[in-house]
């Protein structure tokens, strides 16, 4: 067991005005083919990709855009054929699609009121992208309904009125089978395993969010709103793929999920969390400077929370890298942070990509293998009667040597962010980090229980011979 302590040392560097890294063509190319082949090897003739702007990823991945205020379907064929379905205001999208599609107009995903002038029912629509005469047919939603419904494919998450002018659309005969697991499986999803150029291209979320959390970390004080955090964790005017959180005391009153007016007070409970794509982080801890200004019922919020999180975060760091299967990582978390006292009920670990979670693969008796190109986010949630939470959720990738090479070659710049996250985790924070990962966030492994103080932080303590 890692021995933790309490320590003055200095915060982790954050890196402004990094530019944004643009999806090349051919990783357009390889996303498209990767898709085609799991639709070769589920036997689909179509591929339906619903998306709203909550569930916009799988459209995304392949388009390079959301449907913003509307919905939108991409009728992909077998033969590469693709289709876009849009309602008003996204028909002008259509023309900058990533992968070469042409366009039918749907005005019933359009917004309310506006016209909705066509002759033609929304099944003749569908007709018109392609869709009558095939077999088979998968829908991708965005969820995978695992646990009780555990790889059932006559569940669909997508609106009753599309799914009904589906069905009209396509023979009597034709096999409707949820295909979502096709982009998001955590075994063999397209989207699960990321080149050098997009990691490269979710880098820069995951340096964004980490950053922008640091500086409103220090800009906590007594007297200042919710608001006034929360504005400094609006970075470079990027679209956030969660809600932010920046909740002093205790959080939802009146059913409130944004930052407000309310005042930080000595002894509050503080909950911070910001995302982009590619990288979310969030930390929780107490606005105090020491444990003498804490609640005497919480005095010993460190020993009972913070260090044992820790620990266990330490624990996952360490034991991170390509060929782990998902059910060590989960049995790991288990035995360092037992599940009966800490109370954490969801995976201790997930994927991320353009949503804050994608999928996991680190679930009980999970035999994923963890592979390179993965981003993972680290999310353990402890929770301890009568105390506020812990949190440094942060991601990082998983990367073989031949990809570590690739993004040191394409991406010196992210590579040299990386190589001195790594000397930082190491050497300040003490955290054995194996090759394979790479720190995306800025923030990896960095926790202050006390945000008063910002000089103070947990580590681990170095062995005598490390000394």
């Amino acid at each position: 067991m890692t021995n933790i302590t309490l320590t003055t040392i200095k915060q982790p560097e954050i890196y402004l005005n990094v530019p944004s890294v643009v999806l090349n063509d051919q990783t357009i190319e390889q996303r498209l083919r990767k898709v085609l082949q799991g639709m070769a090897r589920q036997n689909l003739d179509a591929l339906v990709v619903y998306a709203d702007k909550e569930h916009g990823g799988n459209f995304e991945y392949l388009t390079g855009f959301i449907p913003r205020f509307e919905e939108g379907l991409l009728v992909l064929h077998k033969s590469g054929e693709a289709v876009l379905v849009l309602g008003n205001e996204n028909l002008k999208l259509a023309q900058y699609s990533r992968i070469s599609a042409s366009e039918v107009h749907a005005p019933w995903f359009s917004l309310p009121n506006q016209p909705m002038d066509t002759t033609l029912s929304l099944h003749q629509v569908l007709k018109q992208a392609g869709l009558g005469g095939q077999q088979r047919v998968g829908i991708a939603g965005w969820k995978l309904f695992t646990g009780s419904y555990d790889n059932n494919v006559s569940l669909f998450d997508i609106p009753t009125f599309i799914f009904q002018a589906l069905q009209s659309a396509l023979t009597s005969n034709c096999q409707l089978l949820n295909a979502t697991g096709l982009f998001i499986s955590p075994r063999e999803g397209a989207r699960i395993i990321n080149n050098a150029n997009e990691i490269a291209h979710y880098e820069y979320g995951a340096n964004l969010a980490s950053g922008a959390a640091l500086t409103a970390l220090n800009a906590i004080e007594v007297g200042k709103s919710e608001k006034a955090i929360a504005a400094l964790l609006a970075a470079e005017g990027q679209a956030n793929n969660v809600v932010t959180i920046a909740a002093t005391g205790d959080r939802f009153e009146n059913a409130n999920l944004y930052p407000s007016d309310k005042q930080i007070q000595k002894g509050d409970k503080f909950s911070l969390t910001v995302s982009y794509k590619g990288g979310l982080t969030s930390r929780a801890a107490y606005v105090v400077s020491n444990a003498d200004e804490l609640n005497p019922e919480v005095k010993d919020y460190v020993d009972v929370v913070a260090i044992p999180y820790y620990r266990a975060v330490v624990a996952w760091l360490e034991n991170m890298r390509v060929g782990v299967k998902g059910h060590e990582v989960y049995d790991l978390i288990e035995r360092v942070l037992p599940k009966a006292e800490y109370h954490w009920h969801l995976n201790p670990g997930h994927l991320v990509a353009d949503e804050e979670w994608l999928c996991s693969p680190i679930f009980p008796a999970s035999d994923i293998p963890l592979a390179s190109g993965m981003l993972l986010q680290i999310d353990i949630i402890p929770s301890r009667k009568g105390y506020a939470g812990a949190s440094i959720e942060d991601t990082v990738a998983l990367a073989d040597e031949a990809l570590r090479e690739q993004i040191k070659t394409d991406y010196p710049a992210l590579w040299q962010r990386i190589s001195a996250r790594r000397e930082y985790i190491r050497d300040v924070l003490h955290i054995q980090l194996p090759e394979d990962v790479l720190p995306l966030s800025n923030t990896v492994g960095y926790l202050r229980p006390y945000l008063l103080n910002k000089d103070l932080a947990l580590v681990c303590r170095l062995k005598p011979d490390a000394a």
